[in-house]
């Protein structure tokens, strides 16, 4: 099974202009080398079949006659091959001639599609030879074929795969205001090929990137463009074979300048459909603007063989530089959004529960930023550590030592003989340490806290992140509850390096003890610490490791992939790090835990978006809390 995934190339064999014979005979080669490598589609540059540079050659009927022989022999040569692929010549009707892309298919045209822009200016003087064939509509006879469609309006769509369909542009035709793209996207085209021949100057390649890129974001398609390179003349200009694969505004692959050979890449066709199911703002081609869609038969490979990389921690980014500037962007969106909170309530004071941990800290990092860039005292910041059963002696000090070194107010206050009272009120047996011993303790301590709000006249700042809302990692009314909960979108993969990155940009005694709390297992600190007075309640003992719960999360969220998809890119994520039958069973556990805990997300406290997945109630994601994941555990079971 493949998923949804569809393996495409881009080729840049060397050619020799004019040389039709040599040129077929690379476009061959690498065709076959491509469908070895498993690729079900690919594009080769602009007019290859002859070569770009062809100038005033493209109006001697020999070269005219040599490239539709060159044609027949590349779609003869090819027809045992099960791949789909596009080359790019010149093909002359009547009076006019006209620059195509060719797509063929085992050994048929499925169509011609003709560049509509013709560029006539700088180093490009197409228009003197070539005609646009935005109006063109016409059944010819090519390349020993005698229906072959010569149009610009129409797309190409797989028999055996629904969602593998594909448009066709030439060049230019990105580079305009109006390009073909735009309509044969909204008429039904996930994928789009493009013929190019692109020269290379000073600062053009950035260009050419980003330009990709963006057109991939904004027709949410997959994009492969093919560039010319070695081979074409240098009279007045060089080429370099600047391919580039792209899928909604994501470079997946993209070869290395001036050198030819194939990239590949797995564009994810399922992700494209459900991201345009999402954006009611995707909206499709009607009238005169629709495409037709022409069908072909191909069979798409039950072996899929996935080369696409998929992160191990998809919240935080790979590149060092990329990431510190992630975590200062995250830091300045958490702090304006409570900043503006303050504004907007008057309020100058906040209450924080301060235990030591991971999540506390980062709200603490926020409220210092909000508070310096309001130019508020920062002891105004009230934080509370509320020791009982379960609290170490190094959580307990390390959250001291953080209320010191930012310069905030603190106080300690122990909550063991209240807890005790509430124990004999409810008639609960304190050597059962049960939900009952752990969440009376949460709750506790949010009473303390809301009610220290009032005294102070402060705002309660929630501690909890993302990660714990998909899986309910919360006491009800406990922990879970705030009035303004700053780290609600940030996941527990990625608070870890937002504390890390304050640590690197702090100084003694700040950055040793904020390195100490990243060293500090992830623990509620609910249950008696062991022997040695450390913490013997682990989370991730619990309801296992963040970072793969965080992954699920991720794409099911983000991307609505199906359980045995996410088990799938899974194992190829965490090959030599989690066994597969323990991947599934954190899997089942996440989907049992986030379909059950949907009520606790129901009525969550406002929180700042930081990325492109949260769990708000009033924004992202609307779940019913008694949805049945029986289909979901289902499929996870039996993948």
């Amino acid at each position: 099974m493949n998923y949804g995934f569809i393996k495409t190339a881009a080729a840049a064999p060397k050619i020799r202009v004019a040389n039709c014979g040599f040129n077929a005979d690379s476009i061959i080669a690498s065709v076959k080398e491509a469908y070895e490598h498993g690729a079900s589609v690919a594009v080769f540059h602009e007019l290859c079949v002859t070569g770009y540079t062809c100038s005033d050659l493209f109006l001697q009927s020999a070269l005219l006659r040599e490239a539709e022989k060159a044609v027949e022999k590349i779609v003869k040569e090819t027809e045992n091959l099960n791949i789909v692929f596009a080359v790019g010549a010149p093909i002359a009707v009547k009076q006019a001639l006209y620059n195509c892309a060719v797509v063929i298919c085992k050994g048929r045209i499925l169509g011609a599609v003709p560049k509509i822009n013709i560029p006539n200016y700088g180093e490009f003087y197409e228009a003197r030879h070539f005609t646009s064939g935005k109006d063109v509509d016409e059944v010819i006879s090519f390349a020993g074929q005698d229906d072959v469609r010569l149009c610009a309006k129409m797309y190409f769509s797989c028999k055996s795969m629904s969602d593998f369909t594909f448009g066709v542009e030439i060049c230019e035709d990105l580079w305009v205001a109006d390009s073909p793209s735009v309509n044969l996207t909204k008429s039904g085209a996930l994928l789009m090929l493009n013929l190019s021949s692109s020269d290379d100057l000073i600062g053009k390649a950035q260009y050419r990137r980003d330009l990709v890129k963006m057109q991939s974001a904004k027709l949410c398609c997959g994009y492969v463009y093919c560039d010319s390179g070695f081979g074409e003349s240098t009279t007045d200009m060089v080429f370099s074979a600047h391919n580039i694969i792209s899928e909604n505004g994501t470079v997946l692959s993209e070869s290395e300048r001036f050198t030819n050979g194939i990239i590949y890449a797995d564009i994810d066709l399922q992700r494209l459909l459900g991201e345009r199911r999402k954006t009611n703002t995707y909206i499709g081609a009607s009238g005169n603007d629709l495409c037709e869609s022409i069908n072909f038969d191909l069979k798409i490979p039950d072996d899929f063989k996935l080369e696409r990389n998929f992160p191990r921690t998809p919240f935080v980014p790979y590149d060092r530089g990329d990431l510190e500037k992630r975590c200062e962007e995250i830091l300045t969106i958490q702090a304006t959004g409570l900043a503006t909170r303050l504004c907007h309530t008057g309020i100058k004071n906040v209450v924080v529960g301060l235990s030591g941990g991971l999540d506390s800290t980062l709200a603490l990092i926020v409220c210092v930023h909000a508070f310096d860039m309001l130019s508020l005292d920062r002891k105004n910041i009230y934080t509370v550590t509320m020791p009982c059963f379960g609290t170490t002696k190094r959580t307990k000090s390390n959250a001291q030592k953080l209320a010191q070194a930012y310069g905030v107010s603190f106080e300690e206050i122990d909550i063991t003989l209240a807890v005790r009272r509430h124990f004999a009120d409810i008639s609960h047996d304190e050597s059962v340490t049960d939900v009952t011993y752990e969440n009376s303790q949460a709750r506790e301590r949010t009473q303390i806290l809301m009610d220290l709000s009032n005294k102070y006249g402060a705002l309660v700042i929630g501690t909890g992140d993302l990660s714990e809302l998909a899986l309910g990692w919360a006491t009800y009314n406990g922990d879970h509850m705030s009035m303004y909960a700053v780290n609600a979108s940030v996941p527990k993969t990625l608070v870890r390096y937002l504390t890390s990155y304050e640590a690197q940009k702090s100084a003694s005694p700040l950055k040793e003890v904020l390195l100490d709390v990243l060293d500090t297992p992830v623990s509620p600190e609910l249950l008696p610490p062991d022997k040695n007075g450390d913490i013997a309640q682990k989370t991730e003992d619990v309801v296992g490791p963040y970072e793969l719960h965080d992954y699920f999360l991720y794409y099911m969220v983000r991307f609505g992939y199906s359980p045995s998809k996410i088990y799938y890119i899974a194992k190829q994520s965490f090959y030599g790090v989690y066994s597969e039958s323990t991947i599934k069973k954190w899997l089942i556990v996440f989907i049992r835990r986030f379909f059950s805990q949907q009520f606790k997300r129901s009525c969550l406290p406002d929180g700042p978006k930081v990325g492109s997945v949260t769990l708000s109630p009033r924004s992202d994601w609307r779940m019913p809390s008694d949805a049945d994941a029986r289909l979901w555990l289902d499929e996870a079971e039996n993948a």
